[in-house]
């Protein structure tokens, strides 16, 4: 049996006062795959904001490999061993993609090299600044820099979106390949549901905070009529990105 990354337990969180999550029961095995769905709104991010300790947690537990660290700092989490790439980028503007790449490097498997062979035009432009590139190429650093610090898990909060469709396909395989070849395990937001649940194993569907449905991702995908109900998107919909 897989050993069990991260755990969250009855978590009710949310910003100050206003409690965005509630009574969230969810786990992530090693090399697992999960897709967060639902409607806008409904905690998604949060969900993620969460783990890494960004919300007030109210109650319940946040566990990483058996250890609660609900209280942990933020910025020791990703020591611990978990990866986030914010809706936002957050990359550095100022910094060359280079610099943005070796200022979080940690030891382990993705260094300069690989980095750059999974994603070829971060090489071409790895002098370039941050606020350079287009938004394509600042979500293709987003992601590279967070491989960069080597996790185990890593939260994707969702990375494709304003994207074009040549962009969503090189950022997709890059995931597939994170997921599938590399073994990391991962954390999907995504509302193009029909790729999220290509790329994971197991989905979740949140609706006002609360997890409202689980189940397999191969299942989900060809329940048309249930993705609709929850997503308010049919599946074939959601196959076309905005352009970017």
């Amino acid at each position: 049996m897989a050993e069990t990354l991260l755990a969250l337990r009855e978590v009710r969180a949310g910003y100050g006062d206003s409690v965005v999550l509630d009574n969230v029961t969810l786990e992530v095995p090693a090399h697992g795959s999960v897709a967060v769905l639902g409607r806008n709104g409904v905690g998604k991010s949060t969900l993620l904001l969460t783990v890494m300790g960004y919300t007030s947690l109210s109650r319940g537990a946040i566990v990483w490999r058996g250890e609660d660290i609900s209280r942990l700092a933020p910025h020791l989490r990703p020591r611990l061993g978990l990866g986030w790439v914010a809706q936002e980028r957050e990359i550095f503007p100022s910094l060359s993609v280079e610099e943005n790449l070796t200022v979080a490097a940690r030891p382990g498997r993705w260094n300069l090299k690989a980095v750059f062979e999974l994603f070829p035009r971060l090489a071409e432009r790895r002098q370039s600044k941050g606020n350079h590139l287009s938004g394509g190429e600042q979500q293709m650093l987003a992601m590279a820099r967070s491989l960069m610090t080597n996790p185990s898990l890593l939260l994707l909060d969702e990375p494709l979106e304003g994207l074009a469709p040549i962009i969503i396909e090189q950022l997709t395989a890059a995931i597939r390949r994170m997921a599938l070849e590399e073994g990391t395990a991962i954390v999907l937001v995504e509302q193009h549901a029909d790729i999220a649940l290509a790329l994971t194993e197991n989905a979740i569907v949140l609706e006002r905070g609360t997890i409202v449905h689980r189940s397999g991702s191969r299942e989900l995908r060809d329940n048309h009529a249930l993705l609709d109900r929850f997503i308010g998107l049919k599946l074939e919909e959601s196959a076309h990105a905005p352009p970017g």
